[in-house]
């Protein structure tokens, strides 16, 4: 799936999710949905829209950079695999070095243990293959991060929404009537609306980055292994 698809995809679940919303916040034809949402949401909404902000801003950074030829691109592939092939053992870790990324890391930890064996240099490549792997799986996390913290503060908004209606029973008494605690209800729970608002596409994102970021594990783990199967007969 292209970054272009996916946006694509997590546009629309965030679009269906306001679309379907859109009467509960729809007083009248004169008020804004929107602007509705934010006076009612108070400081602990606002966290949330800014948050939002945030899952947008990674949603788009994965979608640009989580990618195989993004990560390594194709022409250093094929100048390590000529200069491997050409046994410029050094000039190739020299070149690891100066180019530093998932593949490029994984290889310049087992170039300096040549001479011990194919062994050796296999068991260094996939111990800071798999370091790396744990890196890019912490990189698109931070999606799932969001997609917890947002509804969990949008739930906060609601109890502390809740108490105050409640309060406001009390203080009332026996003189409370239902459009007395309506507009704090309706209140609390715009908070639980908003972060579930940014928990639903930020969840959808993160398994579609998490599963990518997979799939270029094993294919950098497959062109590590191309590379260095020369090495077992040397």
């Amino acid at each position: 799936m292209t970054h272009t698809r996916l946006l694509g995809l997590i546009a629309l679940v965030l679009f269906a999710t306001v679309v379907l919303a859109t009467p509960a916040f729809a007083e009248d034809e004169s008020s804004g949905m929107f602007s509705d949402i934010i006076s009612k949401g108070g400081a602990i909404g606002i966290v949330i829209i800014i948050l939002s902000i945030a899952t947008l801003a990674l949603i788009i950074e994965y979608a640009v950079n989580v990618r195989r030829d993004k990560i390594c691109p194709p022409e250093l592939i094929d100048e390590l695999e000529a200069l491997l092939e050409e046994e410029e053992y050094q000039e190739a870790l020299e070149l690891c070095e100066s180019e530093p990324n998932f593949l490029t890391n994984s290889l310049a930890a087992g170039l300096p243990r040549l001479n011990e064996g194919y062994t050796k240099v296999q068991e260094a490549l996939e111990a800071q293959a798999g370091i790396e792997a744990v890196k890019l799986q912490q990189k698109v996390s931070w999606m799932l991060f969001l997609s917890n913290v947002a509804p969990m503060l949008g739930l906060f908004g609601t109890v502390s929404g809740m108490i105050t209606a409640f309060n406001e029973i009390v203080r009332l008494g026996a003189k409370v009537t239902p459009k007395d605690l309506a507009g704090g209800i309706s209140s609390a729970l715009v908070t639980t609306f908003l972060g579930l608002l940014v928990a639903i596409p930020a969840l959808g994102a993160y398994q579609i980055f998490k599963n990518k970021a997979t799939r270029i594990s094993i294919d950098f783990a497959g062109i590590l292994e191309d590379m260095t199967e020369r090495f077992r007969n040397r």
